[in-house]
């Protein structure tokens, strides 16, 4: 879970973990809307959990939105680099 409210952000942990935490965001806090946040190769798993979670645990949840795009991220060693992001947002009705 992270500061911002109904958000996960997708790392390096097992998918299941995220489910985990998308489920228990809409069940104890009685939300509409999380949005999973990735970035790079965590992206694979955001959309691992999204499907996941839409299809074997809660069938009423909709993907309202996608909004992918890009991030320049500093380099230690100078420079600059792209890393492609996205951002789903599972509504629930």
């Amino acid at each position: 879970m992270s500061k911002e409210l109904n958000t996960v952000y997708i790392g390096r942990k097992p998918t299941m973990n995220y489910v985990l935490a998308v489920i228990t965001n809409f069940n104890s806090s009685n939300t509409k809307e999380v949005t999973l946040k990735a970035r790079g190769r965590a992206i694979t798993t955001a959309v691992d959990v999204a499907e996941i979670v839409n299809h074997r645990f809660m069938k009423e949840l909709n993907v309202s939105e996608i909004t992918i795009g890009t991030e320049e991220i500093q380099q230690e060693e100078g420079g600059t680099r792209n890393v492609s992001t996205i951002e789903i947002k599972l509504t629930h009705d």
